[in-house]
């Protein structure tokens, strides 16, 4: 598939004919879109929509290094155009508002590829080298941090950030303008923000810890079999919390926040 709108002043992006026989490669990482509850992969060959025992490519072919839902069928996200994709590499920070069918660049086209990218009502983060924040997808402010972040994650606010390092997580109680350790935390690799003061974390050794407190204390759970390359997490329909890491070339959900994981083969799609 290929994205034929590119430039800051793009309105949308038009879809576009099927490229053939994509490779996933490797997981990036990983959402659950609130609008059909189904799991989506940002992947080296674009995003792929797992439905139980089957995966379809959604939207152009593009290696998506940053995944993040905003909401209902509204992503962000950032990496490398593909086959047939007419954007400049990297594809700076793009927009979609219909699951991934489509794709709007919002900017920074040619500047900025964003490993990691969290949304909030007061806009979203990026880490690119430098880590930024902007409100409107357009106008971006650097965050001066102690130590550059692997992974970020936010409250539905914007008040409050995660950031995980190498030397330990960080956390700023003010939109990222101060910053503090994490002395009760674990050495995460991998946050997500579950929703209210609840937050998820995983070590690099496959530890997932939890907090209930917007990262101030933590508490073990269970442990995936090793190093997981993706997370998302968010508030179930029915109460409590669901997780869901790639690990081990396998989807890996826990619908008791983290108490045990259930795995699943990730399907091959089918095009």
């Amino acid at each position: 598939m290929a994205l034929t709108a590119c430039g800051a002043d793009a309105d949308a992006a038009a879809e576009s004919p099927t490229v053939p026989q994509r490779d996933a490669g490797h997981v990036h990482t990983v959402v659950i879109n609130p609008a059909d509850g189904l799991t989506y992969l940002g992947t080296h060959g674009g995003l792929l929509r797992i439905d139980g025992d089957e995966s379809t490519w959604v939207g152009p072919q593009i290696d998506l290094m940053g995944l993040v839902a905003a909401g209902p069928d509204h992503f962000y996200a950032s990496g490398h155009p593909g086959a047939g994709t007419d954007l400049p590499d990297p594809v700076g920070l793009i927009e979609s508002r219909d699951g991934g069918a489509t794709w709007t660049p919002l900017s920074r086209q040619g500047e900025s590829d964003f490993h990691t990218l969290a949304a909030a009502e007061r806009g979203v983060l990026g880490f690119d080298g430098t880590t930024w924040s902007t409100q409107d997808g357009q106008d971006w402010s650097e965050l001066e941090i102690p130590r550059d972040p692997f992974n970020l994650t936010v409250s539905a606010s914007g008040e409050v950030i995660i950031a995980t390092t190498p030397e330990g997580p960080l956390r700023s109680a003010d939109a990222g303008a101060t910053w503090e350790e994490m002395p009760a935390a674990p050495l995460l690799h991998l946050v997500d923000w579950v929703g209210g003061d609840e937050v998820v974390g995983i070590t690099p050794d496959g530890d997932v810890w939890t907090s209930a407190d917007a990262g101030v204390t933590w508490q073990k759970g269970s442990a995936l079999p090793g190093s997981a390359v993706a997370l998302t997490a968010f508030a179930a329909s029915g109460g409590g919390s669901e997780i869901v890491a790639v690990a081990d070339d396998a989807l890996w959900r826990s619908t008791d926040a983290g108490g045990h994981f259930v795995r699943a083969v990730i399907p091959v799609p089918s095009d």
